[in-house]
């Protein structure tokens, strides 16, 4: 995988990552947005040197922090989606399970994503030519390994460390799953990508920087992600202020139809 764009946003999810981790080591205080979500200063910064690094390629780009600040750009066909610290409450927590998102949207899809977890030490990508898996190390990315889903694993979910549904538990009841995971952030898209999950339910809000580069690895590891009326999660929706439909993502697109069907009985 030696796309240069691909390659950039790698680059720059990384340099954001060291100045996340910064911070991380250090006292910090959070502080609340209009929609009272948490935002801290570690938020703002990764930004700044993501929006620095990506800006000379000369495409839009649709990144969290600016459209809370009301600067949200023309977005044409072909534009980059930026979640600079995703999993902001398990920043908070230090629990180390927040991520830096960055996808290539292409005509309402994310064809190419990357998505750092500075605190655990690693990262992934995903793009065309298949997804991989790589080390960070002193700011770095190590050797890409492949990744894909697999199939023929137990039936996992995986669900938000911050965020429940009380119809999780019936949907895990009718779909007989073997086992729960707890994890925050975009790493729940990154677990099914590399096979140690195969479903991941979402009975509540996200926005689409919350999700693009999590779809864009799982979907070139070979998974799906659909809305509930079983369409593929579609970007650029500028009328929705960019909030996403309830969704499902699986490594099997006939067992996201089937969960993209129950859910939507369930929240009936």
């Amino acid at each position: 995988m030696s796309d240069t764009l691909l390659d950039q946003m790698i680059a720059a999810a990384l340099a954001a990552g060291e100045t996340i981790m910064d911070i991380y080591e250090a006292p910090f205080e959070a502080t609340e947005k209009a929609d009272g979500s948490p935002v801290t200063f570690a938020d703002q910064q990764a930004e700044a040197i993501i929006l620095e690094m990506l800006t000379p390629i000369g495409l839009p780009i649709l990144a969290e922090e600016s459209v809370a600040a009301g600067r949200v750009p023309a977005l044409g066909e072909r534009y980059f989606v930026v979640d600079p610290l995703d999993g902001t409450k398990e920043f908070i927590k230090r629990n180390g399970e927040f991520t830096v998102n960055i996808a290539l949207v292409e005509n309402g899809r994310p064809v190419q994503g990357v998505v750092t977890a500075p605190a655990l030490g690693f990262g992934y990508a995903g793009g065309p030519e298949g997804a991989v898996k790589f080390d960070i190390s002193d700011g770095q990315a190590g050797q890409k390994t492949g990744i894909s889903v697999d199939r023929n694993s137990p039936l996992r979910i995986v669900a938000s460390r911050s965020h429940g549904h009380e119809a999780l538990e019936s949907l895990c009841d009718t779909l007989e799953i073997s086992e729960n995971v707890s994890v925050g952030s975009s790493l729940k898209f990154c677990l099914l990508a590399e096979g140690k999950a195969r479903l991941y339910p979402r009975f509540t809000p996200t926005c689409e920087w919350d999700t693009a580069a999590g779809q864009a690895v799982l979907e070139a590891a070979g998974g799906t992600v659909l809305t509930l009326d079983g369409k593929p999660l579609n970007y650029g929706k500028t009328d929705k202020q960019f909030l996403n439909q309830y969704f499902v993502a699986s490594d099997d697109p006939k067992i996201a139809t089937k969960a993209a069907n129950l859910m939507a009985e369930l929240i009936r």
